[in-house]
């Protein structure tokens, strides 16, 4: 195997622009969803168990997490857990998965939060339309913590289809098995 391309997001777009793009994406997908839930559904909204709505906020990037770390239970073995401190405070948990994987199934792990997290969040602004603006708002932080995955399989998704995945200090280095003559 050889290494067809490296790609590091955070080196490519540096961490203010990450940021800026993903708080965009939270104020445009909370625009369009509440509007669209408003629609949808016209009832009072209530602001009830708001103490929920803030555990729920700091319970979504646990979630996200573990969202990624399922479909990788079986390579549970091969996975190294590092904890950085982001801005001195805040804890970023990254998994890694210190062998080569098949690209369908690495697409598949970056975005496995993205679909789960997400229909469980509109479903419940659906069933529960008197709390939906506390689902619109988790909804539209979800999406801005994905924004980084997407960009990934964006990126991932123009590399050959047998292709093996593997993640480095550098980022995610895209392998491809040299053919025998």
């Amino acid at each position: 195997m050889h290494c067809w391309k490296t790609i590091n997001v955070r080196k490519q777009y540096g961490l203010e622009r990450l940021f800026i793009l993903s708080s965009l994406l939270v104020i445009l997908v909370f625009s369009f969803a509440y509007a669209l839930l408003g629609i949808i559904n016209n009832v009072h909204k209530s602001d009830d168990y708001f103490w929920v709505f803030i555990i729920a906020f700091f319970g979504v990037y646990p979630l996200h997490k573990l969202c990624h770390f399922i479909p990788m239970f079986s390579h549970r073995d091969k996975i190294k857990f590092i904890v950085v401190n982001q801005f001195r405070f805040i804890p970023i948990l990254h998994l890694r998965i210190i062998e080569p994987i098949q690209k369908s199934r690495f697409l598949f792990i970056l975005i496995a939060p993205f679909i789960f997290v997400n229909i469980f969040l509109i479903i419940g602004a659906l069933v529960f339309p008197n709390f939906a603006h506390y689902f619109t708002m988790l909804f539209a932080y979800h999406c801005g913590i994905c924004l980084i995955d997407l960009i990934y399989v964006k990126n991932l998704n123009k590399s050959p289809k047998s292709a093996y995945i593997e993640e480095t200090d550098a980022g995610y280095e895209i392998l491809i098995v040299e053919p025998n003559y």
